[in-house]
């Protein structure tokens, strides 16, 4: 027990022990768990004074002691006073700090000295139906207190609440209620209102300085005019408590008014607000035209969304994150763009919605169309399908049907200018791989490419940015794309898709009538075995099965940027062809020699007296379906058709995949380690420094690219035919990994390991598989290995 707690027990401690003492102060506690500001020593002495209640032996003037309002002072505890109520505020909830509900509602009490603020709380709050404001009251068994606000009086869970009658109090000040009309309000007083609910907005959410709460501004109308009303945090329960709905007429005391960027509106604190019957005119909402647009503020519009932007996100100049999105309007006059800010972003609205739009404001707008835009805040109200104009609504239905996607094909009839914004609903058919990219301002973008594809037909798509990164494409999923911007590609048109463009992924029952993935390829790609292709044929399908894969080789573009490609052997049952795959689709992590693939849409070109396969990023490389392999050879049965055996003086010099045995003769290992610039390809010789200088690109090269050669013949009992190993080959031959040979060969003045092992592959016997070309130099044929399929000695 302290020091103070034990002076007030000193007052009564002849009459209860210090235990019962404690057990009344508990008891009390309770009582005032929900009063935030009642301490120890309050309800130390509210048990001194309910103790002498119970012995009816007052030890202080204090008890119940009668106190006009001026001789009020701070802690007095068991008084009573008598006064009139001039104001009743609103009853507020509230949480404590233990976490349970409560309830206060203030008074303003008056009497002929002065007045005071009384303060009820959840007990109390049943008192409210006895009295109204101008009733005299009588307050017994109350305290003062030091409040927020300055002296206040308290009422405790025992305090009562009688009315007087107010004609035995002259003197006492007289309770008034001007009704201040909307034209008359002036900023910074207090004012009385009767009005007509015309609008409320959607409560807001807020963050201030890292305080959370809520507000919303019910818009309040009378005979000569309109202000807005706003109601902050636990105040907006307002609305539910009193069950206020629009059209409802009301009764504001005690709004306070304030006046920000020269508009004046009302704000809620102590005041009282009251649903009621009262004498308000009608309101009758008043459409706005759009094709009469013009400056003005705090419209109405009803039309049919016709276009929908994404959002954007910024940052605002206190760091905090911001949103804003646009969305088109049209109505039988005209259209406007229509600006939607934060947590309005995220409502529901779908293309060829019927809309009206209450509370925004027309702005002049260098961009826009028609030179004017809405501007919305929060106190917009958006309301979907709205009732009670059926004429315009009716007109407006008729234009739904027009807002649908383009077809593909129609997409593709479009003059060359660009620009044009369009919606496609198709699905992806192919897909590249993001990209990123410097800007001309230095800053990284990020691109990806896709194709679309409906019945009718299909077009390239560049996603960029977050488009890019964070839209959920995938090989045959439909979507939506509105606000595609038109641009002309190389030879078709093609789409852009943008910040305010919208990706949206489609269920497939919402596509019924799109063709599947497996449809639209019958439909785009003519199917066509390896032995049928032509030069320059277009939007063709190949199956086939991989039979060789070669090393990824890096070069440096005309534009100076680094580039990859690498080369794969193919065949089928009717022959193989070599296919040149480029940049991201040498990634073959879905495949392996043998794997069977789907090439939709390569280039075929004619490059060394035969056709060839380009692969690039509008070429899909993809598994077969079951039903696709059923006529395609195993991986074992196509060496047998492809790789056909020959002897060297057979070989002609258009042969491709013939296999060859023979005897491997006078290996050269002279020039088995070739040093070559990493961006150009050249070879590179030491300089005085022991560095590298490309004397093709001029570059100083730090690391040079290693290039593993080991020259031969191969001899058999028709003839001999030069043969150059590469790479892989030389380490097969060799079995040595690339690192082992390069690192004897920086490191170690003794080469001997390696002429050895070079030496002993003289005379042994190979088979490989390989290409036969003319060497023009030497005007004979040679080989190029691609396998080896054994060796011995």
């Amino acid at each position: 027990m302290d020091q103070e707690i034990l002076d007030e027990y000193e007052k009564v401690k002849d009459q209860v022990s210090e235990k019962e003492f404690l057990e009344k102060m508990e008891s009390l506690k309770k009582d005032y768990e929900n009063v935030s500001f009642v301490k120890d020593i309050d309800v130390a002495r509210m048990v001194v004074g309910t103790f002498i209640d119970e012995t009816n032996d007052p030890i202080s003037d204090e008890k119940h002691k009668m106190y006009k309002i001026r001789e009020l002072e701070p802690n007095i505890n068991e008084l009573t006073i008598i006064g009139r109520v001039m104001g009743i505020s609103d009853v507020k909830e509230f949480t404590s700090r233990k976490g349970n509900d409560g309830k206060l509602c203030n008074l303003n009490l008056a009497d002929d000295t002065g007045n005071v603020r009384v303060v009820l709380w959840t007990d109390n709050i049943k008192h409210l139906k006895n009295f109204k404001e101008g009733d005299v009251v009588q307050i017994d068994n109350i305290e003062s207190k030091d409040g927020y606000r300055g002296l206040e009086v308290h009422l405790k869970p025992r305090s009562t609440i009688q009315v007087l009658n107010s004609d035995d109090f002259p003197d006492f000040p007289k309770y008034e209620e001007p009704i201040t009309l909307i034209k008359d309000i002036v900023p910074n007083e207090t004012v009385n209102i009767i009005g007509r609910i015309i609008r409320i907005p959607p409560i807001r959410k807020y963050n201030s300085n890292g305080k959370k709460g809520e507000v919303t501004s019910i818009e309040i109308q009378d005979s000569t005019g309109k202000i807005s009303y706003t109601l902050w945090n636990k105040d907006v329960k307002l609305i539910e408590t009193l069950g206020l709905n629009e059209n409802d007429t009301i009764k504001i005391l005690g709004a306070q008014v304030r006046e920000r960027n020269g508009e004046v509106s009302l704000s809620h604190w102590d005041g009282r607000t009251i649903k009621g019957d009262f004498d308000v005119p009608e309101f009758e909402e008043t459409l706005f035209k759009l094709g009469e647009a013009h400056e003005q503020k705090d419209v109405t519009i009803l039309g049919i969304i016709t276009k929908i932007q994404d959002t954007i996100s910024f940052q605002r100049k206190d760091g905090s994150d911001g949103h804003v999105k646009s969305i088109e309007i049209a109505d039988d006059t005209g259209s406007i763009r229509v600006t939607l800010w934060n947590d309005d972003t995220n409502l529901e609205f779908n293309k060829g919605d019927i809309i009206e739009v209450i509370g925004g404001n027309i702005e002049y707008d260098d961009y826009a169309k028609s030179g004017y835009r809405i501007n919305t805040n929060w106190n917009t109200r958006f309301v979907i399908d709205p009732k009670g104009y059926d004429d315009l609504v009716s007109t407006l239905k008729e234009s739904q049907s027009k807002l649908g996607p383009l077809p593909i094909e129609q997409v593709q009839s479009f003059d060359d200018d660009d620009g044009e914004e369009v919606d496609i609903l198709g699905r992806v058919i192919s897909l590249n791989d993001s990209r990123e990219f410097q800007r001309d301002d230095g800053s990284v973008g990020t691109v990806r490419s896709a194709d679309f594809a409906d019945s009718t037909g299909s077009v390239r798509v560049s996603f960029w940015d977050d488009k890019a990164v964070n839209s959920n494409l995938q090989l045959g999923k439909p979507f939506q794309l509105e606000n595609a911007r038109t641009k002309l590609g190389i030879s078709d048109i093609e789409l852009n898709i943008g910040k305010t463009a919208r990706v949206i992924e489609l269920k497939e029952d919402e596509v019924k009538d799109l063709p599947s993935f497996a449809e639209l390829e019958e439909i785009l790609y003519e199917k066509k075995k390896i032995d049928e292709l032509n030069e320059d044929d277009k939007n063709i399908r190949v199956v086939a099965r991989i039979l060789d894969i070669q090393d990824i080789h890096e070069f440096q573009k005309p534009d100076g940027t680094p580039g990859m490609v690498r080369s794969i052997d193919l065949a089928d049952d009717t022959g193989s062809i070599k296919a040149s795959l480029w940049d991201a689709k040498t990634n073959l992590q879905e495949f392996d020699v043998g794997s069977a693939v789907k090439i939709e849409n390569p280039r075929v070109s004619f490059r060394d007296d035969r056709i060839i396969l380009s692969i690039g990023n509008n070429t899909n490389l993809i598994s077969p379906t079951e039903e696709e392999l059923d006529n395609l050879p195993t991986f074992d049965e196509l060496k047998d058709i492809i790789y056909q055996e020959k002897t060297i003086e057979s070989l002609e010099d258009d042969d491709i995949n013939v296999r060859i045995n023979g005897t491997l003769k006078d290996p050269y290992g002279d020039k088995l380690v070739l040093l070559k610039c990493p961006s150009c390809n050249n070879t590179l010789e030491k300089n005085e420094d022991n560095g590298y200088i490309c004397d093709y690109c001029g570059e100083e090269i730090e690391k040079p690219r290693y290039l593993l050669m080991i020259p031969a013949r191969i001899v058999d009992d028709t003839g001999e035919i030069s043969v150059t190993f590469f790479g892989e080959l030389v380490e097969e031959l060799l079995e040595m990994t690339e690192s082992e040979i390069v690192q004897i060969f920086e490191n170690s003045e003794d080469l001997s390991v390696l002429e050895t092992k070079i030496e002993d592959l003289n005379g042994i016997s190979i088979e490989i598989i390989a290409d036969a070309n003319f060497d023009e130099y030497n005007e004979s044929i040679r080989l190029n290995p691609k396998k080896i399929l054994s060796k011995s000695l």
